[in-house]
């Protein structure tokens, strides 16, 4: 008689633990909530799908990982993007590595990922259960009883895989694990300032990031949005310092320095191109390599005429505007979520899971992996890595 496994969370972790179990020897239900599965999956990468990231070595891969870099190291030891890579390549699903590390399909379709997903379970005559809301969850003998808004389950093992409502954690919560509370992070700054103006759109290849209460800086490519801040720069430094910006209830000064140059460097640049080009007017000057609209910005809030040649520009104009360049300080006020891939810091405490197989240390025959743990990561293909590992580490576990 096959055993009895309820994967409590239709998303990414969940699926790729069914689709890696066992069909011999278990019988298996995905419970989901929502009407769909794999939501966060046909959104990742703007429809596409982050599958993951070229980054083969677990030292260097764990790097990416603000919370549960030390816990993963054993995880991503055993599976990583590499073999990632390898199972969709089994299942004749062909990726790519675009220039940046990230990979995605072929198709560019996050929906190739979902079909190979649903497919893989399907064939194994798992259930998938949309629609149905977990209450609560209770030990029943050598079992678990999964009381839901439809009809109750019972399990010899449970998977959890929720992702992080608050809901969720408060199951596991009444089950006797510790909960680390939940904070937003991969976030986008919002800040209203003359410089940003009209300005969306515009990108800087190597920026850099301050904040300077927290003593923490970043860099990066950065990009001009409609509300503020945005680009790789901007969401590392708010995964790293996700707990002490919700602390700042997101009201807290950067400082930008939107070339990746010290004022010394630049103002070295600065006065190369006054000698070599005297009679340009500042505005048609290409000094650095930011665009002519923000140039012309910068040189309207340091109060600089455009058509002024080169040659006639004062040390003290230079100086403001190599400061605004440089060492622009911006006031935040507020975050907004990074397009519509929403994720959180917080979660079950580390400490209570087996990392060797993902196993509860309080619950017996019970598993957790995904964002429910408190694990999270930068942009690129992280996270959904951190769910395909733990899956696959829970499957072998249960398949042994």
């Amino acid at each position: 008689m096959k055993q009895q496994i309820i994967i409590i969370g239709g998303g990414a972790a969940g699926f790729f633990c069914a689709a890696n179990l066992d069909e011999t020897r278990f019988e298996v239900k995905i419970l989901e909530q929502n009407s769909d599965v794999l939501q966060k999956v046909k959104i990742s990468g703007g429809g596409r799908c982050n599958v993951s990231h070229a980054c083969f070595d677990p030292h260097d891969l764990v790097k990416f990982y603000p919370r549960g870099n030390k816990e993963l190291m054993s995880v991503f030891s055993k599976f990583q993007p590499a073999d990632t890579m390898e199972w969709f390549s089994n299942r004749n699903i062909s990726l790519k590595i675009e220039a940046d590390g990230r990979i995605f399909p072929e198709s560019n379709s996050s929906q190739t990922i979902i079909d190979c997903f649903k497919k893989e379970v399907s064939d194994k005559n798992f259930e998938v259960l949309t629609k149905t809301t977990v209450l609560d969850i209770q030990k029943n003998g050598n079992q678990y009883l999964i009381k839901t808004n439809n009809v109750d389950f019972f399990a010899d093992f449970v998977i959890y895989t929720t992702g992080s409502s608050p809901k969720s954690l408060k199951i596991l919560e009444n089950l006797g694990h510790k909960m680390v509370s939940a904070v937003p992070s991969l976030f986008t700054f919002n800040i209203k300032d003359n410089l940003l103006n009209d300005l969306a759109g515009t990108s800087f290849e190597n920026a850099e990031i301050a904040i300077p209460k927290l003593k923490t800086e970043e860099d990066g490519p950065l990009l001009i949005t409609h509300w503020g801040l945005s680009g790789p720069s901007i969401l590392k430094i708010s995964a790293w310092k996700a707990r002490e910006l919700f602390d700042l209830d997101y009201r807290f000064e950067i400082e930008v320095n939107f070339i990746g140059k010290t004022i010394y460097e630049a103002e070295a640049i600065f006065m190369e191109f006054k000698a070599n080009h005297p009679k340009k007017t500042i505005g048609q000057s290409k000094i650095y390599n930011v665009t002519n609209r923000f140039w012309n910005k910068l040189l309207e809030i340091s109060k600089i005429n455009s058509g002024k040649n080169i040659a006639n520009i004062s040390g003290k104009e230079m100086l403001i505007l190599l400061e605004n360049l440089c060492k622009k300080r911006f006031q935040v006020n507020g975050k907004s979520t990074f397009k519509d891939e929403f994720v959180t810091a917080g979660g079950v405490e580390l400490k209570e899971v087996n990392f060797k197989n993902m196993s509860s240390k309080i619950l017996e025959n019970f598993y957790i992996a995904g964002e429910v743990l408190n694990i999270d990561a930068v942009t690129g293909g992280f996270n959904f890595q951190a769910c395909w590992s733990e899956a696959w580490l829970i499957a072998q576990d249960l398949n042994s």
